[in-house]
């Protein structure tokens, strides 16, 4: 069953609403965040105008900015859920948000608590039955812990192999997650028509929309079967091709919460050491993942859209011809499909003609494919917004961008 996006109602409005999500943890979001916009009032926007001070406040913002980066990290960790998404998301913001925010938040990518393995055989039971039935052996400890599920190691029964199992990786979906996600969004929907109060603010973006759009991708995330259904299509796209490899997913004992799928662990993309180590070319590396991600936007109109290091593998492939002076060959593998964009034909259209736009340095063209695109927002100064673009693409012109 393919879970929905609900409505994200600012406050509960129903008896069913009402249940429906947590209201002690609705009111420690909102409180937090109404601290936060309070202090950045506060001294930002009174105190910090006023001219003998003013310097004094802002050479200290950096300071204030890591400090709520701090105190909002540490409050994702411990209440889990989509704060933890947001913050991960933020973390990858470099070109909105301050460098200090980023540091701080930067951890978040890694400090992700497991969930007791109680409550994580407590799904498994209510999905599959009794595990034992299912799995030869079970790791206790999750190989990763992530904001909505934590995967784990184990080893299934075979008729090939009975007594040692098949290695698989079972990611399950954290308990009660689905109150969580309705609660948290909604506390980030009251607070997001509160920051389209401030005008600068409301000039730049449409924070109420982007939420909308991001509750849509977290409920796709949390069907776990549609995550199935988006690596087989991954799969057809990929099927000729030697250089990617997708695990394969065992339907039979995959849910709406549980997915079981071929452990394929391999280097990193950020271990360069051992990429070195291994003999691998690193930019033959960023060459195949310009041309995976080329044909997935431009010809399949189908991408994977969470390609952190976590998902992101290699694997070498010294069963490859190759002579011992050449690099060694090897597969990009992908995992986590739970998080896919699909593009209109008219978006990979103008897509591009936005790249054709950089090849031949057009930056009014390439403005007019942003624009096309509901880039900006209605009354943007897109002649201003030219000369930016005229600017950067000076500053880039006959680089080697890999």
């Amino acid at each position: 069953m393919s879970l929905q996006p609900p409505p994200f109602p600012t406050l509960p409005t129903t008896p069913d609403q009402e249940e429906s999500i947590d209201r002690l943890r609705y009111f420690r979001l909102t409180s937090f965040f109404a601290g936060v916009i309070a202090r950045i009032i506060f001294w930002d926007l009174l105190i910090g105008r006023i001219w003998i001070i003013g310097p004094i406040v802002k050479n200290r913002r950096p300071a204030r900015f890591r400090r709520i980066a701090r105190r909002f990290r540490f409050l994702s960790v411990r209440m889990g859920g989509v704060m933890i998404k947001l913050g991960q998301f933020l973390s990858a913001r470099v070109d909105v948000l301050p460098p200090e925010i980023i540091a701080e938040l930067a951890g978040l990518q890694d400090e992700v608590p497991p969930v007791p393995l109680e409550e994580i055989e407590r799904v498994l039971h209510s999905e599959l039955g009794d595990p034992l039935r299912v799995f030869v052996r079970w790791e206790k400890e999750p190989l990763a812990a992530a904001s909505l599920g934590q995967t784990h190691r184990a080893w299934m029964r075979s008729m090939d192999n009975p007594t040692v199992g098949v290695p698989v990786v079972v990611k399950v979906q954290r308990p009660d997650i689905e109150m969580l996600v309705r609660t948290d969004l909604s506390a980030l929907r009251r607070v997001s028509g509160w920051v389209m109060k401030y005008k600068p603010i409301r000039r730049r973006a449409n924070v109420p929309a982007l939420l909308e759009e991001f509750g849509i991708t977290l409920w796709e995330e949390l069907d776990y079967q549609l995550e199935v259904k988006n690596a087989e299509r991954f799969i057809n796209i990929f099927d000729e091709d030697d250089g990617v490899y997708i695990p394969e997913f065992f339907t039979r004992f995959c849910t709406s919460r549980i997915v079981t799928m071929e452990n394929v662990e391999g280097l990193k993309l950020t271990d360069l050491a051992g990429i070195a180590a291994a003999g691998i070319d690193s930019k033959q590396i960023a060459d195949r993942l310009l041309e995976i991600y080329y044909k997935q936007v431009f010809e399949a109109s189908f991408f994977h859209a969470d390609p952190h290091p976590g998902n992101l593998f290699l694997r070498t492939r010294p069963d490859r011809p190759h002579s011992p002076s050449d690099p060694m060959p090897f597969d990009i593998v992908f995992i986590d499909f739970g998080m896919m964009g699909r593009i209109p034909d008219k978006t990979t259209e103008l897509l591009e003609k936005a790249l054709v736009s950089v090849t031949t340095r057009d930056a009014q063209a390439l403005t007019n494919a942003y624009d096309d695109l509901g880039f900006f927002l209605p009354g943007a100064d897109l002649e201003r917004i030219t000369v930016a673009q005229e600017r950067v693409l000076d500053q880039i012109w006959g680089r080697d961008l890999l």
